[in-house]
């Protein structure tokens, strides 16, 4: 019989994975109150009981069903300190762009995006809250599980950037995600050790299906085209984007590897300019409301591709997206994050991630960048570094 692993009896994990040397005291003017979804209680990397133990003023709850509950009192136990939802739908306000001027309790649903959906969809005391919504700057660090859209983050993630806005002071908060990066460093490092150290004999980790292979983008180095799409996109569950919309296509950067032939076009914004786009793309307002029509895009687009063209992207949103607006979309195209899973054996993070992983820095000094604009320039770039350091590999 295997003897159980001691384990910290703070963090609940073993010894060995503990990260409470990591964790930070912050008190805050905030109260959150955790109600977490039952499974994603049992999940190892989880990141709400971290929250929790960094928060004083923080309760958790686990269930899924909450009318009449204690926890549900307690959200409204302080009427110096009303209750908020984070969690996006219809009228959420940005609370990035327009904090309350008083204390709130912050009610904050911990699950995957299918487990919080059922819970604020099954209590209607939570559907009545008033809402906070908000996009958030950077792409997720958590590289240890997958996300269903590269917007998505960790709960943790998302209480640093909400706390900091709520409270004026953005940079305090950034303490939050010690322990967060100290654990996914500490899984990263021992998932490489495990693959470095594989017994003989035992099966190789699955390579996905259909994954291609670096060489295809040697052989065809001259076909290569990047691609980078980015949304106007209102918060998930908002009447303008609903629950699975990718949002509106506003921006469209690509390079062609060999010649350095760049497209960068800008689309006016058909529905309002979401609160935070012009922010988390790094672009003026006034750049996208000077934009391009939708037609004149896609025209500019079908001038830049060629019949024999390779398109690559990083994840399946940009295709998703440009399909969605009825852009021309080649079926000769490689999923370039599907490509570094391979190569990794695992999970690579976001894009702004693989640059370490892959040696990209010299890609990056050989030839001079796309030149495109905001951050979908900036992605454009590491995009076509990746290619190329790809391009060059055995």
């Amino acid at each position: 019989m295997l003897e159980a692993r001691p384990t910290c009896d703070r963090c609940l994990r073993p010894l060995g994975y503990c990260w409470c040397a990591h964790l930070s005291v912050i008190d805050t003017k905030t109260r959150i109150v955790f109600l977490q979804h039952p499974r994603e209680a049992g999940v190892a990397i989880g990141t709400a009981r971290m929250a929790h133990l960094c928060l004083p003023r923080s309760e958790l709850h686990v269930g899924v069903h909450w009318k009449g509950s204690r926890a549900l009192e307690s959200v409204h136990a302080d009427p110096t300190r009303p209750p908020a939802l984070l969690y996006p739908g219809e009228g959420a306000i940005d609370v990035m762009r327009e904090p309350p001027t008083h204390p709130i309790t912050l009610v904050v649903i911990d699950g995957t995006w299918a487990q919080a959906r059922k819970i604020a969809n099954q209590n209607p005391e939570l559907a009545s809250l008033p809402r906070y919504a908000f996009t958030p700057p950077r792409a997720s660090q958590y590289r240890i599980r997958a996300e269903p859209d590269e917007r998505f983050v960790s709960t943790i993630e998302a209480l640093s950037y909400v706390l900091g806005a709520l409270e004026g002071e953005p940079e305090r908060f950034q303490a939050l995600l010690r322990p967060f990066e100290a654990m996914v460093d500490t899984q990263v490092e021992i998932a490489a050790r495990e693959r470095n150290t594989r017994v003989i004999g035992t099966p190789s980790p699955r390579v996905p299906r259909g994954a291609p292979r670096p060489r295809v983008l040697a052989e065809r180095l001259a076909d290569l085209v990047c691609v980078v799409a980015e949304p106007n996109a209102w918060p998930y569950g908002h009447p303008l984007r609903g629950t699975t919309d990718p949002g509106e296509l506003v921006h469209l950067a690509a390079v062609r590897v060999a010649t350095r032939e760049v497209l960068d076009v800008i689309a006016r914004p058909r529905i309002a300019l979401a609160p935070n786009t012009a922010l988390h793309l790094d672009l003026a307002e006034s750049v996208f409301l000077e934009g391009e029509s939708l037609a004149s895009m896609e025209s500019a687009w079908r001038s830049f591709l060629r019949p024999a063209d390779l398109v690559c992207t990083w994840g399946s949103f940009t295709p998703k997206i440009a399909k969605k607006e009825g852009l021309a979309w080649p079926s000769d195209s490689i999923d370039l994050r599907r490509v570094a899973r391979t190569l990794a054996q695992g999970s690579v993070g976001a894009l702004e991630d693989v640059g370490a992983r892959f040696s990209m820095s010299d890609a990056l000094r050989r030839t001079d960048p796309p030149r495109a604009r905001g951050r979908g320039g900036r992605r454009l770039a590491l995009l076509d570094a990746l290619v190329r350091t790809l391009a060059s590999g055995p």
